[in-house]
């Protein structure tokens, strides 16, 4: 917190008031209007008349919740648009809203939650606002204060620095108000992590996509709901019944309240600090023992309770129990203490019942507990369960459908190839009087068959199988020989410049691709055409160039449907690389690749 505020702090003021004086506006209207109405719709609620007034009461709570909801956008939260339940027309239209939790959630935030932060962080600002400007003008109104029996010299000055002090770290403190504000209200409305928005300014807000409430906020937000209900009843409860001096009774119920949530993230602080309350509850009650329930008395035992609930649900099990183990002992220690031979016999029976009382309740408390964590993580593991089931159903499914594919593929491919195969290999066989030329042609369409039907049979395995293509075997640059071989067989005039060059295996197969996409292009387009095919390596990239001269006039080319060259621009878009595939001016066609050699082969 900076002493003295720079531009950015005083422009950051005003929004930082609008925020915090604007709550306490919202806050003292939900207050005065759902309250009422939630009282009236309980107590009517017999003779259903309840039933109209409570959508009604849902309804302003969430328009109020609205109007918050505004005001955090205005301050530069994005906050997430309510996903409430739509409402019918007419009076039974109503009813749906009976069941609409974020209805219930605004309004149980509205009329209870919001008003003691609100009127905290609201009363704070005034009240230091005002000491500053007292300071700032004591030296004018302190005359008129009467005189004190040992008047001190130089009280003006003092008050004077004190406001200036006061007034120059008012922004700052006005800012951490407001940061406690939204802390408390976008968990439960809805909202960004107030750390994650852009600097405080004059901006508009989007509505960002929903935002989850946090299990945790929900959890600190009911621990510290219960706190307060328990300091409001046992600050007075102790100082009244007991005799404690108030400002005593208000020391150990603070404490007794804060207990609990600070158990909620840490179990070691929030259990010493439980069991040092509850100590200093019995030594500042000791003197009542005769007449009102002691050592516990019944505050001190709620708030010991609350914070073994908090323990024993969530956190582990020895934490709740070192706590009623603590509590059994410090309750013996109190017993022993008090000298119980010196006690009158109903004293003692008193005495002696509330130990019992304690330690049975909670005990009780402590079971009840770790039976609620076992059945949350029951529940977990069961969701977790599911999930991995359901991702098994999913891969299954997804194996089942690559099954098919296989199947389909191999009855409409695969038995065509073997054919094709069977056929070329045993031609010289079944016809008489073939020439060597010819007998060699038949040879390299029985090879070429065979090649096109092992990948095939490795497209079918890598299908049926969760095994990526890597676990196959796959070509390289070192069978780009034998594939210009098996397209020169087929007549093509090709020229080959293939440097002796080692690559990763994802390049080599690369390269092989766009080789072969190439090639089978420019037989299909360009029969009869030569052929260009170099494959070079230089300045850490391998280059690929595949070219072909114009066809013959005659040639018909064989369609195709150009997924081939799609196919090889991805393989090469995939590795870093270029890929430029297109006609010539002279009527060919070129084919370019430059494929990087991203890591060097260990040796």
């Amino acid at each position: 917190m900076a002493l003295v505020p720079d531009r950015r702090a005083l422009r950051r003021l005003g929004h930082d008031l609008d925020l915090v004086m604007t709550g306490l506006g919202l806050t003292l209207l939900a207050a005065i209007m759902l309250l009422p109405l939630g009282a009236v719709s309980a107590a009517l609620a017999v003779v259903w008349v309840g039933v109209v007034l409570l959508p009604v009461t849902l309804g302003l709570a969430a328009m109020i919740a609205g109007w918050d909801r505004a005001r955090l956008v205005r301050w530069g939260i994005r906050v997430a648009p309510p996903d409430y339940r739509p409402r019918g027309s007419g009076v039974r239209g109503l009813l749906p809203l009976l069941g609409d939790p974020r209805r219930w959630l605004d309004l149980a935030f509205e009329a209870l939650i919001a008003l003691p932060v609100r009127a905290a962080t609201a009363g704070a600002a005034v009240a230091w606002a005002g000491a500053a400007l007292g300071g700032l003008t004591f030296w004018a109104w302190g005359r008129a204060l009467p005189a004190a029996p040992l008047p001190l010299g130089g009280q003006w000055a003092v008050a004077l620095a004190l406001g200036i002090v006061l007034a120059l770290s008012f922004p700052a403190v006005v800012h951490q108000l407001a940061r406690l504000d939204v802390l408390v209200t976008v968990p439960l409305l809805g909202g960004e992590e107030p750390g994650s928005r852009p600097a405080p300014g004059p901006r508009s807000a989007a509505p960002g996509p929903a935002t989850v409430l946090h299990e945790e906020a929900w959890t600190r937000m009911t621990v510290a709901f219960l706190g307060v209900v328990l300091l409001a009843v046992g600050w007075p409860v102790t100082a009244a019944l007991y005799d404690v001096h108030p400002a005593l009774a208000m020391l150990v119920a603070v404490a007794a309240s804060a207990a609990p949530l600070v158990a909620v993230g840490r179990p070691r602080e929030g259990l010493a600090l439980s069991v040092l309350v509850a100590a200093g509850t019995m030594l500042v009650t000791a003197p009542a023992q005769a007449l009102e329930p002691w050592p516990w008395a019944v505050t001190a035992l709620i708030a010991h309770c609350l914070v073994l609930a908090v323990l024993a649900v969530l956190h582990r099990w020895y934490w709740s129990l070192a706590g009623w183990s603590a509590g059994a002992v410090l309750t013996l220690l109190a017993l022993v203490g008090t000298l119980p031979v010196e006690l009158p016999g109903p004293v003692l029976r008193q005495v002696s019942t509330n130990a019992v009382v304690q330690v049975a309740i909670s005990g009780a408390v402590v079971l009840l507990g770790l039976t609620v964590r076992q059945l949350v993580l029951v529940s977990e593991r069961v969701e977790e369960a599911q999930t991995v089931t359901a991702e098994e159903m999913r891969r299954r499914i997804e194996l089942e459908e690559r099954h098919r594919i296989a199947r389909e593929l191999h009855d409409v491919v695969a038995h065509s190839m073997s054919v094709i195969t069977v056929q070329a290999g045993t031609a010289r066989f079944r016809l008489g009087g073939l020439d060597a030329r010819t007998e060699q042609e038949f040879e390299d369409i029985a090879a070429s068959s065979r090649q096109a039907l092992a990948e095939m049979r490795a497209l079918l395995a890598t299908l049926r199988t969760d095994e990526g293509p890597e676990d196959l075997p796959q070509p390289g640059l070192a069978d780009l020989p034998e594939l210009i071989d098996a397209s020169r067989a087929t007549g093509a005039r090709i020229d080959a410049e293939l440097d002796p060059v080692e690559v990763p295996p994802t390049v080599g197969l690369t390269a092989f691709r766009v080789v072969q996409e190439a090639l089978s292009n420019a037989l299909r387009h360009a029969r009869g055409a030569p052929i260009t095919v170099r494959v070079t390596a230089g300045d850490g990239a391998l280059a690929v160039h595949v070219g072909n001269d114009a066809p013959r006039a005659d040639h018909a080319p064989i369609p195709g449907s150009g997924l081939g060259l799609d196919g090889a621009r991805q393989r090469v878009a995939a590795l870093g690389g270029t890929f430029a595939a297109g006609p010539r001016e002279d009527g060919g066609f070129t084919v370019r690749a430059l494929i990087p050699i991203a890591d060097p082969l260990p040796r």
